[in-house]
């Protein structure tokens, strides 16, 4: 006798294989939508980060500070004007003044031109703009090219009675040395007026070297001079001798 059993083990139905998809489907919807926001936001972080680091490469970190001064001024402390291009900041365009490469070795040697959205950054003036997220993220590198190229040194230079020259003035000469913007060094000399007032003007960003020189006795004064961006250096030199 042929024993027969029944089966009773079915398939899905067309409806619940459907519905399975569609449940899926709403699942990764899900998880789309939570991970895409915290996907553009960590581009949107690294952007603004490497954008910062191109500007301290620019114009320096005004937080870098030595012995009390501020220390790091960048390629314009160094060259005395704005890099043509980004690609000056880690290759020398033949500038003797050049002492970069100036990006931090965690930026390879052509990624630091592009966003975190692979987009090439716009660099023009003082102004670095990532546009790879179909917006725009703006970073300045200074409010203007002159509060970075076009500042001022004034300074009052008295003897050790805090008498100014007079016409002892003729025998005065102030000398500041600074970079020339196209990879030499500039040089300039000032006279010194009765009161004992100078002045430089266009001088770039950066630490430079001021000498103040008294003819007859061969004295000189020689310090560092700071130079911020957009703001006068304002100076008060005194020799320790009475000379006047």
């Amino acid at each position: 006798m042929m024993m027969r059993f029944k089966n009773n083990i079915s398939g899905y139905t067309l409806i619940e294989i459907i519905m399975v998809i569609l449940i899926v489907g709403v699942l990764m919807a899900i998880a789309t939508t939570n991970f895409m926001p915290r996907t553009e936001k960590a581009r949107f972080e690294a952007t603004v980060a490497e954008m910062q680091a191109i500007t301290y490469a620019i114009a320096g970190n005004p937080d870098l500070h030595h012995d009390g001064a501020r220390s790091d001024f960048g390629y314009v402390g160094d060259i005395g004007a704005l890099p043509i291009n980004l690609d000056a900041l880690v290759s020398n365009p033949g500038l003797g003044t050049w002492d970069g490469p100036y990006i931090d070795g965690d930026f390879d040697s052509d990624g630091y031109k592009k966003d975190a959205w692979n987009s090439y950054y716009i660099y023009t003036d003082t102004l670095l703009r990532s546009n790879g997220s179909g917006s725009n993220i703006d970073k300045l590198i200074a409010l203007s090219s002159n509060a970075l190229t076009d500042n001022n040194v004034e300074g009052i230079v008295h003897d050790a009675k805090i008498q100014p020259p007079g016409t002892h003035n003729s025998s005065l000469c102030a000398r500041l040395i600074y970079p020339n913007g196209s990879g030499g060094m500039a040089d300039d000399s000032s006279g010194i007026r009765a009161d004992g007032s100078f002045r430089f003007s266009n001088i770039p960003i950066g630490n430079h070297i001021l000498k103040i020189i008294y003819t007859p006795d061969s004295d000189t004064i020689t310090q560092t001079v700071g130079i911020t961006p957009g703001r006068d250096s304002k100076l008060d030199i005194v020799f320790p001798a009475d000379l006047w």
